[in-house]
């Protein structure tokens, strides 16, 4: 029987539901699957401990390790090779160690677009709002350009960041469909939605990236975040009549992308999703 070991890197990880998900789809599939989550902010680890983690890794026979927040960017000088969405988009989550090299994809946007796609359909797209541009926020960014967005308005603390992201979006989708915006309400009242691409709301990171006053039935809202489901955002954004979706739907599809790079086997997402509502439910 084939076994693989597997993992994620990040902080504040502790209530991630990846390890289920994957363990559960190997289970299904009739293979053995390890799957061990490396809090760096448990274990006292920075992002300087990122190249002996992997090290350690490989060494000790793993197929690979998913790659979450604030490491999908910093993760990057620390690889052999990227695939050519990874490298365009500059963020990996998923890391797959093969033949003594270290493989960079992104499966984030597959699952964004996928959540959206069937979590929203038919939403509007003419105009978007986005919360957040670092690792997260440029796989979404480039899933809601492939979507037909027209135009993206990005807003982040680290402007620097925002203006990187949309110089990038622009060189490829067109000039001027990403703009780094200004004024945060006027931009929201010309939008049809809003994506929160931030760790705001997750558990560790309370809050709301987006004032509840903005929030109006017009919206679509969606947020990345899926520990809790139900974050202040969406809470609010129910609460104001929004259309609203949770970040399950990207969690589950991005997970079935990184299953196949871990094991080469084709993971079933229906079945994945049945496994996180049965885990949630718990």
């Amino acid at each position: 029987m084939a076994s693989f070991l597997t993992g994620l890197i990040g902080r504040d990880i502790g209530r991630s539901l990846s390890p289920w998900l994957h363990e559960q789809e190997a289970k299904a599939q009739g293979v053995n699957l390890i799957y061990r989550l490396f809090d760096f902010a448990a274990d006292g680890l920075g992002e300087a401990d990122l190249d002996r983690m992997l090290a350690a890794l490989q060494l000790c026979g793993f197929a690979g390790v998913n790659v979450t927040h604030p490491y999908k960017q910093a993760v990057i000088a620390h690889l052999d090779e990227l695939s050519e969405q990874a490298a365009q988009i500059g963020a990996v989550n998923t890391v797959a160690f093969r033949n003594g090299r270290r493989y960079g994809y992104n499966s984030d946007i597959f699952g964004f677009a996928e959540n959206l796609r069937t979590g929203l359909p038919n939403a509007p797209l003419d105009q978007v709002v986005q919360m957040g541009s670092g690792g997260a926020g440029a796989a979404t960014a480039h899933a809601l350009m492939g979507m037909g967005t027209g135009k993206l308005v990005l807003f982040d603390p680290n402007r620097d960041r925002a203006l990187t992201l949309c110089a990038s979006l622009n060189a490829i989708y067109g000039n001027g469909r990403a703009i780094v915006g200004d004024d945060l309400a006027q931009a929201i009242r010309s939008a049809d939605g809003i994506v929160n691409a931030t760790p705001l709301g997750m558990v560790g990171y309370p809050g709301s990236a987006v004032p509840q006053a903005c929030l109006d039935p017009r919206l679509w809202v969606t947020d990345i975040v899926y520990f809790p489901l139900e974050t202040q955002l969406l809470a609010e954004a129910r609460a104001a009549g929004c259309r609203v979706l949770d970040g399950s739907g990207m969690t589950i599809f991005q997970a079935a992308g990184a299953f196949e790079h871990f094991t080469g086997r084709k993971a079933d997402p229906a079945r994945m999703r049945a496994s996180f509502q049965a885990i949630s439910a718990r």
